[in-house]
């Protein structure tokens, strides 16, 4: 089969796929000419099982990717072993940390038919079940020290490095948080405030407690073990309210 059958093949069998999934997928085709893209891709590829020996064997040289508003990705290969049909993997989420996929079972691809209808079926209750189980471990991993928050409550936390991270379980914060400084990771959906300009810092842990009030979302701080509050007055036991204190300094 000519190169060229070979990518109508599998950028249309992924398109009809996407389109049987639960949830809402969109496909995307890497040709081969995009080789920093399916380099950066193939790193990500999330097996090491029958993908990753197929990849030993044959370096990928197309792909089509699948892709779910909350990040998730998945990927559709070329076979290269005289077999017909596909191979079908997860990929990892970029920007987490190495020590989130600790004690994380790979959630390792299958090989696909060719009829793309049956392989959603397949996909459904085999690969992504565990991919969806995989991710949700590495998120919660990736959360670290975060402590939780709650629908009415935003708890915000001192990170060791002095930043300040909090995970909303929503996304009514996201604008106010963003307003003052905080940067969201796409993948953990966590917000951090950086520690390089503490009195800016101060200015904003000020700033939000009054703004989520308004939308009924109260605020609290939570010092880590081992953590000096950023104030001249002693650490409260529980969380305090973000605006009973005002931290214009930080421990170092």
């Amino acid at each position: 089969m000519h190169d060229h059958d070979i990518s109508e093949r599998l950028a249309s069998y992924a398109d009809v796929l996407a389109g049987e999934l639960p949830d809402t997928w969109t496909s995307s085709y890497l040709p081969p000419d995009a080789k920093d893209d399916l380099a950066e891709l193939a790193e990500r590829i999330w097996d090491l099982d029958l993908v990753a020996a197929s990849l030993a064997e044959s370096p990928l040289r197309q792909a089509a990717v699948l892709s779910r508003p909350d990040g998730a990705q998945l990927v559709l290969l070329e076979r290269h072993d005289a077999r017909d049909g596909f191979l079908f993997a997860a990929v990892a989420p970029r920007a987490l940390p190495d020590e989130a996929y600790r004690a994380v079972s790979e959630p390792n691809g299958i090989a696909l038919a060719d009829d793309p209808f049956l392989s959603a079926e397949q996909v459904a209750g085999d690969l992504l079940l565990r991919y969806d189980s995989a991710l949700a471990q590495v998120r919660h991993n990736a959360l670290g020290g975060i402590q939780p928050s709650q629908p009415d409550r935003l708890v915000l936390t001192w990170q060791q490095d002095g930043s300040i991270a909090t995970a909303p379980v929503d996304d009514r914060p996201g604008t106010v948080l963003e307003a003052n400084g905080f940067i969201q990771d796409p993948q953990s959906g966590i917000y951090r405030l950086g520690a390089d300009d503490t009195r800016g810092q101060a200015r904003a842990l000020r700033a939000i407690g009054p703004q989520l009030d308004a939308l009924g979302i109260g605020t609290a701080l939570q010092h880590p073990a081992g953590r000096t509050a950023p104030t001249s007055a002693p650490a409260p036991a529980a969380p305090a309210p973000v605006g009973a204190r005002t931290p214009a300094t930080r421990a170092r």
